[in-house]
């Protein structure tokens, strides 16, 4: 049977390659961090999520090392058996403090969290309305629900408020957006998100994955920027970016949300309960979220300097003050041969293409990180001008 499976296979991953949509991964050779190596060199790495340069932290990696030694390598249990630490706890405690929510939930990944909660809260009497540029893993969930689904364009409000007007019976109505948009670097307008929400009684649930630990004034998120986290009903996020860079994700949201979650959330339920290694590290992290600011500091000027730069030196760049950069292209193969040209000029970056974003729309997405000297941002620019020959 897999033969004629293998060549059919063969066939697509042939089309792949010749549309110049191949996503190559490469082996990094070091520790994650501003610099790596890569293909026998070491190159500046512009494509991590490692907004505060936290990833090869001394005093996170230090933490981790005490943690193993005190709660052990994993707890080859789901939660509700036996697979609960007192760390887990403190964590959850920790980022519900942070967050400013009531109560927090731990996951795997945040791909799990958001996989985890439509179904656990709405079934076919309710509604869902979406974003239409949400994270996959938000596509999938939703997928996952009966609930009816809508879809509103990108940051439209006025097509958000006619979309909550054709959810108007339903028993309970969702809202949920990324805080970030990955692949743009723009901000959700969440104080007009929850203006309509209250007119029209629906609940707002925030993805804040690509901004909890350094938006904000504290670093806190999407929510504390527009002054909102009040009003917001559920946060999922993420430890695998600013938060260390590990792995595992959270829903921190109402109490009586988590407790459901905790009863009912397939991947929660279902999944071996986050390494206490990489808890006990990410308590060292909010530690220094929140006594220091500096690499928030240091991670918003890299990035007002990387962003004036390219603008500057004509870039085609999708404007915004995030540290996500698209740098757009438009070909695929384009973008791809550009970036190999950048690999060569020791500069770390990856081109996106179709499906990650739509056809005609491939980019470069640079990705500034508080580990960045600003030496390293202006050789960035520097490569930028020289491969684009």
């Amino acid at each position: 049977m897999f033969t004629n499976v293998r060549e059919q296979l063969r066939t697509t991953l042939d089309e792949i390659t010749e549309a110049g949509l191949l996503k190559p991964e490469r082996v990094i050779t070091t520790p994650q961090s501003a610099q790596v190596g890569v293909a026998g060199r070491e190159v500046l790495n512009f494509c991590a999520n490692n907004y505060l340069g936290l990833a090869d932290n001394p005093a996170v990696v230090e933490a981790a090392k005490r943690a193993l030694d005190q709660w052990g390598f994993g707890m080859a249990s789901v939660r509700f058996i036996c697979g609960t630490q007192e760390v887990h706890k403190e964590l959850e405690a920790r980022l519900s403090d942070f967050l400013g929510m009531e109560d927090t939930v731990l996951y795997s990944s945040c791909f799990d969290a958001n996989g985890g909660v439509f179904e656990t809260l709405l079934d076919a009497q309710d509604a869902v309305i979406s974003d239409a540029l949400n994270h996959a893993s938000i596509i999938d969930g939703i997928r996952l629900s009966k609930a009816t689904r809508f879809r509103y364009a990108n940051r439209d409000m006025a097509e958000l408020e006619a979309r909550l007007k054709e959810a108007s019976e339903a028993r309970r109505r969702l809202i949920v957006t990324d805080g970030v948009f990955s692949m743009d670097g723009y901000f959700a307008p969440l104080a007009d998100i929850c203006d309509l929400a209250e007119r029209y009684d629906a609940m707002v649930m925030v993805d804040d994955s690509h901004a909890v630990g350094f938006v904000g004034p504290t670093g806190r998120g999407t929510p504390e920027l527009h002054g909102v986290t009040d009003r917001i009903d559920i946060i999922t996020g993420t430890l695998g970016k600013a938060l260390g860079g590990a792995s595992g994700g959270y829903v921190s949201a109402r109490k009586e949300i988590c407790d459901l979650l905790r009863q009912r959330s397939r991947p929660y339920l279902f999944s071996n309960s986050l390494a206490p290694v990489i808890a006990s590290a990410s308590l060292r992290i909010l530690d220094l979220l929140e006594t220091s600011s500096e690499a928030r500091e240091r991670l918003r000027a890299n990035t007002t300097r990387f962003r004036d730069a390219m603008t500057e030196a004509g870039f085609d760049i999708l404007p915004g003050e995030h540290p996500i950069v698209p740098v757009m292209i438009g070909d695929a193969a384009a973008a791809g041969a550009m970036a190999e040209r950048l690999l060569d000029l020791g500069i770390y970056v990856i081109g996106f293409s179709y499906p990650v974003v739509p056809h005609g729309q491939a980019r470069i997405r640079v990705q500034l990180s508080a580990a960045h000297s600003e030496e390293d941002v202006d050789r960035a620019v520097r490569a930028f001008v020289q491969a684009r020959g």
